[in-house]
């Protein structure tokens, strides 16, 4: 039995890679700790590890000078505290999956000689990722192709991005059939910094789809409690059948289910997607520096699987004329189906536990 150390930022798209691979080695009767940062409380409070850590961290700012020495001090206390906390767990290994709160870790880590390997999740290298790439032995990539890995000296991999088992569980749910008048189910969902913009854009957009679509339309749609009443009346306005929420913990069986889905383009997301082989609309979260949600749904739209709309230039009337078009092509969104299933892994945990173990054991 080998004993590991995963690192993530306390969000999603850091959290759910992690939670698979965690879940991989348990299975595999490996011992698995967490270190991250206060927000595993409202994203990973499952997290299947025998202990988390909680580890100081910051991110650091150079606009503002006072807040950048803070930040130093935070993130040197991390790798004080990342440091005494590695040597008693004694870990064979370490796994990073980026955001800033698994930098102090992985230094410490490096600085115990312990070895580390990293993984990126998305189509542009996150910036903890590259400040951390010198001190990883392997990195493990979702995409081949990945922004800002060039100058890493160390083993590329191409793994994929591993997804929760709850995924998985229903990748094997074929794409639903479209009868000349069954129903077409539509998810929205963004996340909390991108349900905003859909509950915007979307409901006024479906309601100037076509009657014969329309009145076939079943919408399910996350959306944030402040958005909800507004939104209720939106759909009930254009009289629409929908089913709102501010989280499913079902989502993975609904993203089967769909015919059609509305997304952001985060890397969880796409991989999601992909695994279960479902087309998608998918609107990049604007204002990234890296540009990565962008650069995700380029794959994804490249591939045959997807439609990248940026949001920049998207309106409630270029929305419905795309999903006019999408909605009625019943054998189109079958074939984009088909495409997604390319870009997904559904192997990824599996060939990223290999080379925790691999690496682990040298």
């Amino acid at each position: 039995m080998g004993i590991y150390v995963l690192m993530a930022g306390g969000t999603g798209g850091h959290l759910f890679p992690a939670m698979a691979l965690a879940q991989e080695l348990n299975r595999r009767g490996h011992e698995v700790h967490l270190a991250t940062d206060e927000r595993v409380k409202s994203y990973g409070g499952d997290f299947p590890a025998k202990k988390t850590h909680i580890i100081p961290a910051a991110t650091p700012s150079l606009r503002n000078p006072v807040k950048f020495i803070g930040a130093g001090f935070t993130i040197l206390r991390g790798v004080v505290v990342s440091f005494s906390m590695l040597g008693k767990v004694k870990p064979d290994a370490v796994i990073a999956f980026g955001g800033y709160p698994s930098f102090p870790p992985f230094l410490a880590a490096s600085l115990r000689g312990i070895p580390g390997m990293l993984h990126e999740q998305n189509a542009v290298m996150g910036r903890a990722n590259r400040a951390l790439a010198r001190f990883a032995k392997i990195l493990a990539l979702q995409f081949e192709h990945t922004k800002g890995t060039d100058g890493f000296g160390g083993a590329k991999i191409v793994t994929g991005n591993p997804v929760r088992d709850r995924v998985i569980e229903v990748a094997h749910i074929p794409y639903p059939s479209i009868g000349e008048n069954s129903a077409l189910k539509l998810l929205v969902f963004g996340g909390s910094q991108g349900a905003r913009a859909l509950s915007d854009l979307v409901p006024p957009a479906v309601a100037a789809l076509p009657e014969d679509i329309k009145k076939r339309l079943l919408v399910t749609q996350q959306c944030r409690s402040e958005d909800l009443e507004r939104v209720t009346a939106a759909y009930r306005e254009a009289r629409i059948n929908v089913e709102l929420s501010t989280f499913f913990d079902d989502l993975p069986t609904r993203m089967a289910q769909a015919h059609l889905v509305i997304a952001r383009a985060g890397a969880s997301s796409i991989a999601e997607l992909g695994v279960l082989g479902r087309p998608a609309i998918l609107v990049p979260l604007p204002g990234s520096l890296d540009q990565d949600q962008r650069a995700n749904a380029s794959i994804m739209e490249s591939a045959g699987g997807g439609w990248l709309m940026d949001e920049a230039t998207l309106s409630p009337q270029s929305l419905g004329k795309r999903l006019a078009g999408l909605l009625g092509d019943a054998q189109g969104l079958k074939t984009a189906a088909a495409k997604a299933k390319i870009v997904g892994r559904a192997d990824a945990v599996e060939r990223l536990a290999d080379a925790a173990e691999a690496l682990g054991a040298k």
